[in-house]
Parts: structure tokens; sequence; C-alpha cells
């Protein structure tokens, strides 16, 4: 064997078990796609008690520091799943939704951390600013008719509900007050149609002056007085006339909170990719979700709240067939465990709790995962932070395995999460 014939043979015969591999190698897994088209998205700020909502228990006793439930559950439209009885509007609608009862993160259970984790997916870095879920979802579908932003939040604004390295496109547009609008974007009185294009062709010669911009924070912010130009049209501003709606809807919705609910439909049928509805009834108990000591008092207040916003959004949703592209999600920070504190409160939970999702083309079944008699502990299928985002991704048809980029860094869209399967197909 000549020099060229022997170094032939060498390198054939290293390729060949790396050859064998790809042969043999299994498949990779198809991909999981839903149809949904527009998020919902429901924060339940200071973390719902999943023991008291949609995980209910044994009913326990704070006087006797029994633990479990603090409320009766009730019977739902699927068989042998139960909510807590100041749910009764949402009950005989769980067919079209899932309480998945087994979502659990690492993250110390203190709210600032919980709720930067239940929005970007991630522990809080040093390094990195991570992108909000709404960013994301901006980010891989825009709005889904030009002219309108991707993403809108109603409530108050908030770094863990930022665009992170993504950038300033990517971000929110926020309002906190539903009868008006987003702040600044209502065009004042004196300044008429033609007023504002005579500004607009101002604005235009202005940008011709200047060099191509190379920074890219500038580009942000031509392209952020671009979008506030079209967010200021009667087209979209339309979107807060909520005295458009039928009088009996509107009741249907119920108060405040509703109000913001019935406004994110709206938002919806104009293009809006992704809306976060943040519930605030803080002057209800004074502690909102986070009842502590004497707050859970009057906790069954804020649970009818949702109730009946939830419900109303559903139900309308279903007559105007928008429920299977419109997911539906709530969420909060953590849960609550069963035991209660020294005032008959309860404390923080992140090891088992509840987040939900509705319509969205998802094939529901009322409730997904088991936790254990007291719902403290997970007895079957956990469902990571991560899992609950891909979840989300694959139902609006977003490839959760790739990766967004920081600069050069590829970074993981959901860091390592999967779908929960049975929800597809």
């Amino acid at each position: 064997m000549n020099r060229r014939e022997f170094l032939s043979a060498s390198v054939g015969a290293a390729l060949l078990p790396g050859l064998g591999r790809t042969a043999f190698a299994a498949p990779a897994p198809a991909l999981l796609k839903g149809r949904a088209e527009h998020v919902i998205s429901i924060w339940l700020g200071g973390g719902m008690g999943q023991i008291d909502t949609f995980d209910p228990k044994r009913r326990g006793d704070p006087a006797k520091k029994l633990a479990g439930s603090y409320y009766d559950s009730i019977a739902t439209a699927v068989p042998d799943v139960s909510v807590c009885e100041h749910l009764k509007l949402t009950a005989p609608l769980m067919d079209r939704v899932t309480a998945v009862r087994t979502v659990h993160h690492d993250v110390i259970d203190e709210h600032a951390a919980a709720t930067n984790r239940m929005h970007t997916g991630r522990a809080v870095s040093g390094t990195v600013v991570y992108p909000s879920l709404g960013s994301t979802v901006a980010h891989e579908r825009r709005a889904a008719i030009d002219g309108v932003p991707p993403y809108v939040l109603i409530g108050y604004p908030n770094v863990t509900r930022g665009s992170g390295f993504l950038g300033a496109r990517d971000s929110y547009l926020y309002l906190t007050d539903t009868a008006q609008g987003p702040a600044g974007l209502s065009r004042p009185e004196h300044v008429t149609p033609d007023r504002q294009a005579r500004r607009e062709a101002l604005l235009a010669g202005l940008r011709g002056a200047p060099p191509a911009k190379a920074d890219s924070r500038l580009r942000d912010y031509d392209a952020a007085i671009d979008q506030s130009l079209k967010l200021s049209s009667p087209e979209f501003t339309r979107a807060f006339r909520l005295d458009e709606e039928k009088a009996d809807l509107r009741a249907r919705y119920g108060g405040e909170f509703g109000q913001r609910c019935l406004l994110a439909r709206r938002l919806v049928e104009r293009g809006v990719r992704f809306i976060e509805v943040s519930h605030n009834l803080n002057f209800v108990n004074g502690t909102g979700w986070d009842v502590h000591n004497a707050g859970i008092k009057q906790q069954h207040v804020l649970i009818a709240d949702l109730d009946q916003a939830f419900s109303a959004l559903i139900t309308d949703l279903e007559a105007k067939r928008m429920l299977d592209r419109t997911l539906l999600v709530i969420t909060g920070e953590f849960g609550r465990p069963p035991e209660f504190d020294s005032g008959g409160g309860r404390g923080h939970q992140g090891s088992a709790f509840t987040c939900v999702l509705a319509g969205g083309g998802l094939r529901h079944r009322g409730a997904y995962g088991e936790t254990d008699a007291l719902s403290k502990k997970i007895a079957r299928d956990p469902v990571s932070v991560p899992d609950f985002f891909a979840t989300i991704h694959a139902a609006l048809g977003i490839d959760y395995t790739k990766n967004l980029y920081d600069g050069d860094r590829p970074v993981p869209i959901t860091d390592g999460g999967k779908p929960i399967a049975a929800l597809f197909g």
C-alpha cells in the first residue's frame, strides 16, 4: 500500500463511525404548532392562591390551623375537575379551559424576582436583560394589522414587561385608564388635520437633511415616532371608545378590571398581537392577591371579579368566533401554601402553583397535572416556566427551539422549554 492509499483508507475509517451514527440517529421530533393569532394575558400581581381557586382541596380552618382550602369546591363542565365555589361563572366553561396545576420555579419566593421569572422565563441576570414574553411574541409575530402596536400593556410599566436586549421596537405601549387610551397619543383639539399634515411634512424634511443614521438607538427613535403617528390616528384610538359596546355586554364584563378585558378584546380585533391586562383591586382587601394575614378575608371578592371578567371574555370571544384564534392566559408570580399564617392568611409558594390557559385552538381538558392532597407538592406532570412559555409559543406557531440573539450571543427563546403535548393535536 502506497502513501496515498494509506491516507485514503485512514480517513475513510475515521468517518465511518460518524456516518453510522448519522444514518441511524432518531429523527428530531416534529415541532408542535397551533393556530392562535393573539394572546390576552391576565396578570394577578401578588400571587393567586391555587388551592383557593383552580386547584381546590379539602376545606381548611385558619382558626384551628388546619391546612386546606379557604372555600368549598364546585363541579365543572369537565368530569372530575373542580374549582372554587367563587368561580361559578367559569365552572360551566372549563371545557374551553386548562388549569395547568403543576407550574413551578425555583426562584426565591419574593415578589420582584418571581415577577421577573414569570415575565421573562428566566432568573435575573447581571449581564443580560432578557425580553418579556410579550416582547418576544411581538418580535416573532409583529402586529396582525399595519398601524397598530404588536404589544399593549394595560397596567403600569415595569422593566420585567419590557423588551430587554431585543430593543425598543419590541417594547409595549401602555395605558392605565381604559377611558382615555395611552397618554400622549390623543391629539389636542386645536391641532387640525391640516396642521398635523404640515407638521409631518416638516418632520419629513428634517429627516432628509442628515446622513443615514448608523446608531441603532436613533433608528429605534425614528421608528417610535412613526409608530406614534400611526397610533394617534382615529382608526386606532377608536378602540378605546368602550361606549360603542352594548350596555348589557359591558355589564357582563363587570367593573374596572372587566372593562380592561373588554378593551383587550377590542384591541385584538384591531390587530394587536399580545395584550397584558393587570388585575388591580388592592383597595378591596389592602393587599390584592398577596393575601397575608387578614387580607384573605376579602379574597373572595377578587376571585369573583376575576370570574366575571374571565367568563365574559371567553363567551364574548366565542360569540364573535375569535376564541380559537385568541389564547387567554392567567398567571401570577407564584401560588400560596395550604397552611395558614399567624393572621389567618397565606404565604408564598413557587414550588407548585396554577397558571391557566383558555381558547387559542388548544385541546382543552379542564386541568393538566396533579398536585398532592394539599396542593403543596407536584404529584404528576410537572411544568416548568420554560415549558409553559414554550406552550404559548407553540400555540402561536412560534418555533420554541430557536435562538434569539443578544448581539452575537445566542439565547434560547424559551430556555429549553417543551410544550405540553397533550394540548395539541
